[in-house]
């Protein structure tokens, strides 16, 4: 496993579509737990692939309960309203 650099806001790549993920292979694998790292090293609980300058459809998230890998996920509802910014 090893530390990626995290992508600072306002750098481009952070606007653009990412690619879903179509094969599950070892190099996805070590996406994710490269990720999984780099999430855990920067205290945060949560990392998306464009944060790491990857365009791919992947999230992982910590937030106590152990490392939950998400691979092409789709939001199917919501509620409520978001006031203030992210994080």
């Amino acid at each position: 496993m090893a530390i990626r650099n995290i992508v600072k806001d306002g750098d481009p790549i952070l606007k653009k579509r990412c690619r879903p993920v179509e094969k599950f292979d070892n190099k996805l694998a070590t996406l994710l737990d490269d990720m999984a790292e780099t999430m855990h090293k920067a205290n945060g609980v949560g990392l998306a692939a464009p944060q790491v300058g990857m365009l791919r459809r992947v999230v992982v998230i910590d937030v106590g309960e152990g490392v939950i890998e998400l691979v092409n996920p789709q939001i199917i509802a919501f509620s409520g309203e978001q006031e203030g910014l992210e994080g």
